[in-house]
Formats: C-alpha cells, sequence, structure tokens
C-alpha cells in the first residue's frame, strides 16, 4: 500500500515535470526483474517531426536497445518498470531531484534531493556532439549523397547517417580492446557502396591517427569503380576497392576481417578468412540462414523446441541463433574472445546480429594440436548439430573440424 501510494507520487511528480518542461531524465537502476542481462533503463526526452517523446535507452550486459514512445505511453511504462522489478528509480528536474526507492529489508523509501542538472538537455534526436563521424567537410559523404555541398545531412539519408555513426561506436570499442597500433590493415568484405568502409576510413586515420590500410572487397564492378573514384576524389590514398568474391580474396596479412551482410554461407567464407589470417579481429552481420535452416527442416528431429519450430517463422528464427551459434563456438574454439550482440537500434533500421571474435591469444591456432578447452568445445558443437539434425555447419567443413 506505501509503495503504490510512492509509486504514484512518483508517476505524478513525473508527469508534472513534463508539463512545467522541468523534466531532464529519468533513470531506473538496481533491477531484480526476469529479463536477462538487463541492467538499466535510461530515459530522456526527445522531439522527433515536432512532437514530444520519451527516448528509452534499455541498457543490457553487452548492448544497447533504443526505443521511443509517446509521452503518456513512456510515463505508464516507467510505472510499469518500477512495478516489475526495478528497485530505484530516480527522476532528474531542474528543481529538484525525486528517488523512489525499494530498500532490501522491503522499506519503500521516496526522498527529495538538490538537483543534479540546473538546465534542461537538447532535445534533439540525435546527440551530433557524441557522433564520432561529423557531417561537416567530409567530401565522401558527399560524394555518397548523404551531405550536401555545406555538410547538411540530407533528410532522406538521416537514418544512413545514423547508421553510419552507430557502426563506427561499435567498431571504436572493439578496436580499444586490441593493443594500440594492431591494426594495419583492413579488409571490408562485400563493401557495397562503401558507406561503411569510407567511414571507417576517416576514424582510423582522422580519429585514431592510424596509418592503416583499408580494401573493399565488391563482386559488382560498377561499384568498385563508383567507390574507388570517390576514394580519390577525397584523396584516401590509403583505400582502395577492388572486384572479387570472398571466397577469392587472399586476406593472409588482414588484422581486422569485416563482412557485413553476406549472405548464407558467405558469412563462413569470411569468418574462415579471418581465421587463417589470425586476424586479431572478426565482425561480422550475417544475413539469410539457409544452408542450415535445410537441414534442420529435413531430419526433422523432435526436441524440446519442436512445439516452436513447426512454424515457419520461429523455425526461420531458430536457425539464425543456431547457425551464429556455432559460428562463435567455432570462432573460441580458435581462440577468439567472442560477443553477440545487436547491431543497429531499431529505431531506426530493422535488427542485424553482430557476431564478433576478437582474437586472446597471438598465436595461431589453425593445425596446432587441441587442448582440453579446445575438445570440450568441439563437443558442445557436436552435440549441438545432433540435437537440431544438423549434418554439418558450412564454417566447420571449411576449417576441417
Amino acid at each position: 500500500m506505501v509503495f503504490s501510494a510512492h509509486l504514484e507520487q512518483f508517476t505524478s511528480a513525473l508527469t508534472q515535470s513534463l508539463n512545467a518542461q522541468i523534466f531532464v531524465k529519468v533513470s531506473l537502476g538496481n533491477y531484480k526483474g526476469e529479463e536477462n542481462a538487463l541492467k538499466q533503463i535510461h530515459v530522456r526526452k526527445v522531439t522527433i517531426k515536432r512532437e514530444d517523446r520519451l527516448a528509452f535507452t534499455y541498457r543490457y550486459q553487452t548492448r544497447d536497445v533504443f526505443k521511443n514512445y509517446s509521452l503518456h505511453e513512456g510515463i505508464h511504462l516507467i510505472s510499469e518498470y518500477l512495478n516489475t522489478g526495478f528497485k530505484i528509480g530516480t527522476l532528474f528536474t531542474t528543481e529538484k531531484d525525486l528517488i523512489l526507492e525499494q530498500l532490501n529489508n522491503g522499506k519503500v523509501v521516496l526522498r527529495e534531493a538538490k538537483p543534479s542538472a540546473k538546465e534542461l538537455p537538447a532535445a534533439s534526436h540525435d546527440k551530433e556532439k557524441s557522433r564520432l563521424i561529423t557531417a561537416d567537410s567530409k567530401s565522401y559523404l558527399t560524394e555518397l549523397k548523404i551531405t550536401d555541398a555545406d555538410g547538411k545531412v540530407f533528410k532522406n539519408a538521416q537514418d544512413k547517417f545514423r547508421q553510419i555513426n552507430h557502426y563506427i561506436e561499435i567498431l571504436s570499442s572493439l578496436i580499444k580492446e586490441l593493443p594500440d597500433g594492431t591494426i594495419k590493415k583492413v579488409a571490408d568484405m562485400g563493401s557495397g557502396k562503401g558507406y561503411l568502409t569510407f567511414a571507417l576510413y576517416d576514424y582510423l586515420h582522422s580519429v585514431l591517427k592510424l596509418d592503416s590500410e583499408v580494401v573493399g572487397v565488391e563482386y559488382r564492378q560498377d561499384m568498385v569503380d563508383l567507390c574507388n573514384d570517390v576514394a580519390r576524389k577525397s584523396s584516401f590514398s590509403k583505400l582502395n576497392f577492388v572486384q572479387g568474391t570472398i571466397e577469392g580474396y587472399h586476406a593472409d596479412d588482414v588484422n581486422l576481417l569485416i563482412a557485413l551482410h553476406a549472405c548464407d554461407t558467405a558469412t563462413d567464407d569470411a569468418i574462415f578468412k579471418g581465421i587463417k589470417a589470425n586476424a586479431e579481429l572478426i565482425v561480422v552481420a550475417p544475413c539469410c540462414h539457409k544452408q542450415i535452416r535445410r537441414q534442420i527442416e529435413q531430419h526433422k528431429v523432435k526436441n524440446d523446441v519442436s512445439f516452436l519450430t513447426k512454424y515457419g517463422i520461429f523455425l526461420e528464427r531458430q536457425a539464425e541463433m543456431v547457425t551464429d551459434g556455432i559460428r562463435a563456438l567455432i570462432l573460441e574454439y580458435f581462440g577468439y574472445k567472442t560477443k553477440v550482440f545487436e547491431f543497429i537500434s531499431d529505431a531506426h533500421t530493422p535488427k542485424n546480429v553482430l557476431v564478433v571474435g576478437i582474437k586472446k591469444s597471438p598465436k595461431s591456432l589453425v593445425g596446432s594440436q587441441i587442448s582440453e578447452e579446445q575438445k570440450v568445445l568441439l563437443q558442445r558443437i557436436k552435440d549441438s548439430k545432433a540435437y537440431f539434425g544438423i549434418g554439418y555447419h558450412h564454417l566447420e567443413r571449411l576449417l576441417g573440424l
């Protein structure tokens, strides 16, 4: 009863702060709910298409998820979250802070504190100052129709520009895990029109001040010609695009191998190239998982998830998780620390899973005598295939496992 009263006071103060234009943000913490790996939620007010909305940042252990709601929906959700898992909620306003806390002994406290922030934050949906790739004076962005000649992002290119920056933010955090000076050569497999390839080159050279060579590998000759022309006009002397396939490219001296949206087993070809090159960082965003799905459909093994996989859409998702899960295990077998998380925020573009391998040992394990840990991983891969009725995974066949 006491909690309900305090929660109602907290929600009322939140509503009033939004109406009075003194709202700064809301922070929810000390999560004790059932959603795995969720840590915190941060909420701020944004203006999208002239409408005020509440932007939620869901902080998980290995990723952030962003969602926008109307003010009414957002207030309701904050109340629900405090009622179903979050033990601390803090409302920040320019006049005072209000903290609702459920203590371990069951006691509920609602207290006020002096304001942590005395000015309202910017309500713009994009935080320009935090961007690693800025729009001003970037000739490649103009050539690629992202910005006009004055560096202003075109309205129809806003999502692409956000995608570029989110991509660089992710890569920057991964590169920081490597020793300084590691990234000497990058191969971007299936580079397409080169949006992300150019941005990575810009980041490596302009922000990190590295002298890295970057190669974009693309099958379509017209895209190769276009990107090489843009690279020349941008004076990116160590950026080059070549015509070819992932399978046919020689990646022996690559430190960072990237393959975004390589279809089906082309992702396996890219990971294989990275492992054989002993690349320090392998980053892939797979799409299409036909090879494993066909085998699951063909063998129709009865297991604990059969009630789900009888539906086509669930089978497709299961095939995606199994395919990428085995890829992660194979990367671990060859000495990589693996991460799997969401690539692009679902606020702007469809979700994509990013599978990352960060080299733990400088020595290549290809062809070496296997350790006990590797034997355990091999057995796990074998058990996973048997459980889902999979005869082989393309990547393990490439690597001779």
